[in-house]
């Protein structure tokens, strides 16, 4: 207790880091918000299905608990991690909400419906998340893929967050709930985002590198 205390006095004394963190969950919040609104939008102008190479010639599985339940265990796990360390704080934050609001923008543009064969979600809390038509591109894939880059000095946190959002991938298209498309793209632009995020806010970037990254 008494580690963790002098640990985050020196940040709770900083009204720089404790304005930043607060910028950061209101950016995150309206991300949200913004996020919803893309997917009711997405679902009242969604069009037909379109074939897919992957989808078309593999049946559908029933991984309908590791597509709602795996970010959810994912994410205790990010925020233990950024918790860990204070510094980590903004600069991630302020990334994931960056990732939000752009993939936000792509859902509006592209009204693809669904494919027509694909498993059934039950989960009330899901539909807060997603429309189930808001498909490029996939976030499933992309959000791991973006703590893969954020984290990626630590060479085990690389690597595991990196094989999380194949594993993602992987799962969505078993259950066809996104186009191979939505999936292969994540990889492209999530890349782009963090690089965005990289300049955006760079002295948060600064922040998150001020202490090594350990697991």
């Amino acid at each position: 207790m008494n580690s963790l205390k002098q640990k985050y006095l020196p940040f709770l004394r900083d009204r720089e880091f404790l304005f930043s963190v607060g910028l950061g969950v209101a950016f995150l919040l309206v991300s949200f918000v913004i996020n919803y609104f893309a997917g009711i939008y997405a679902t009242e102008r969604a069009s037909g299905s379109v074939t897919d190479i992957i989808l078309s010639n593999i049946p559908i599985f029933d991984v309908d608990e590791i597509f709602i339940y795996g970010p959810f265990v994912f994410w205790i796990f990010i925020v233990g991690l950024i918790f860990a360390k204070p510094q980590r704080i903004p600069f991630v934050l302020k990334s994931v909400a960056l990732f939000v609001i752009i993939r936000s923008v792509f859902v509006t543009l592209t009204h693809i419906g669904p494919f027509p064969d694909l498993a059934p979600l039950d989960s009330n809390l899901l539909k807060y998340f997603t429309s189930a038509n808001d498909l490029f591109f996939s976030g499933h894939t992309g959000l791991p893929f973006l703590m893969a880059l954020i984290f990626h000095q630590n060479r085990r946190l690389l690597v595991l967050f990196t094989v999380t959002a194949i594993f993602f991938g992987v799962v969505v298209l078993l259950a066809h709930l996104h186009y191979s498309i939505d999936v292969l793209a994540a990889f492209f632009i999530t890349y782009t985002i963090y690089h965005l995020a990289s300049w955006f806010f760079k002295k948060d970037k600064k922040m998150f590198l001020s202490d090594p990254v350990a697991f």
